[in-house]
């Protein structure tokens, strides 16, 4: 197993971006991984993402965890398992947003709110991969906060959608709906957690999951699927506040993770 930091947070539309810095740096300290490679970030988030790419391509087989870092990190992780697995590659997005705004209907302009929709093929110059992601492979879930035009997209291109209220059995369902062989990327983006429980988030969204929902959401998909990539997202840490709870979460998420 491989961990990647990427300290990532121009991409955050967050006032308190800079916190991900140190989120990036402490997630990955969580993580109990054989190999740890750290990337180093370039205000020009085009410039970043070629160097996460060029970290993703030396790593070897075995499970890659990548930690964040604004959810725009995202990117390259996911575009090289679209590479690798192809049509078999299935992308359970849990989160609290969408992340399917394009350049053209963003309210903020921040491009963790657009990489979702990048992944598809359609966002801003030097930020879309070569091979995109189908939208009929994408599951939501926790989702919670969709713009207009990001429901409209879902609505348009079929996309899966669970509530915070439906089950692991169910994602793991949805992801067999798409291919029962798939091999599938979980994202998890920390707001997906509910505020009360978890409040180091630059974009904290009510009615969201408990810790136990959340792991149980990943532990029915993994135990039926194979996964080939996670992605921990959006700690802005402050202080010792929410440490303890996040450590055992992300311990228990990659524990997971890991094959059988």
């Amino acid at each position: 197993m491989t961990v990647v930091e990427v300290p990532q947070w121009r991409g955050s539309g967050s006032r308190t971006a800079e916190r991900l810095r140190e989120g990036a740096r402490l997630l990955a300290g969580m993580v109990d991984a054989g190999r740890r490679v750290r990337v180093e970030v370039d205000d020009d988030l085009v410039v970043t993402a070629s160097r996460v790419r060029e970290a993703i391509a030396r790593v070897g087989d075995g499970l890659v965890v990548t930690a964040g870092g604004d959810c725009g990190v995202e990117l390259e992780p996911v575009a090289a398992a679209i590479k690798r697995h192809g049509d078999r590659l299935v992308v359970v997005w849990i989160d609290a947003h969408g992340d399917m705004n394009t350049p053209e209907s963003s309210p903020s302009g921040a491009f963790h709110g657009m990489v979702l929709r990048a992944l598809t093929g359609d966002g801003p110059a030097g930020l879309v991969p070569g091979d995109p992601l189908d939208p009929g492979r994408i599951v939501l879930a926790g989702v919670r906060d969709l713009d207009a035009p990001e429901l409209a997209f879902v609505e348009e291109r079929g996309i899966r959608w669970l509530t915070v209220a439906d089950s692991g059995a169910a994602l793991a369902d949805a992801v067999a709906d798409i291919r029962d062989d798939a091999v599938v990327y979980v994202h998890i983006d920390l707001d997906v957690l509910d505020p009360e429980v978890f409040a180091s988030v630059g974009c904290p969204t009510p009615g969201g999951l408990r810790p136990d929902e959340l792991l149980s959401l990943v532990s029915a998909v993994a135990g039926r699927f194979e996964v080939v990539g996670l992605g921990l997202m959006e700690y802005e840490a402050f202080g010792e506040r929410d440490q303890g709870m996040l450590a055992g979460l992300v311990e228990a998420l990659v524990e997971a993770c890991l094959p059988r």
